[in-house]
């Protein structure tokens, strides 16, 4: 979901953690991950903002990838290992 106001950032707009409610300041989410559960399986998807995406090096594109697919595998081993102990099988189910 992106939020933003319709002017831009100005150049010496306050650092992030300085904020506040300024109706100048602009956010953009820029990278994506979402996570979704049906039963015991997780599904970890991760989308890019189109204009950075564009922005990127053939080779930046690459490590990106690299990375998220890292990110990704990282997050689904992870929860299925919080949803296995939440949740253990019963037995006789596979």
């Amino acid at each position: 979901m992106t939020h933003s106001t319709n002017s831009p950032e100005p150049p010496n707009a306050p650092s992030p953690d300085n904020r506040g409610s300024d109706p100048l300041t602009q956010d953009l989410e820029l990278l994506h991950v979402q996570v979704r559960r049906c039963g015991t399986k997780v599904d970890v998807h991760w989308s890019m903002h189109p204009q950075l995406k564009h922005d990127l090096l053939p080779n930046e594109w690459t490590e990106v990838t690299q990375l998220m697919a890292k990110v990704t595998e990282i997050v689904s081993h992870r929860f299925s290992q919080i949803l296995s102990q939440a949740e253990p099988g019963t037995p006789g189910q596979a």
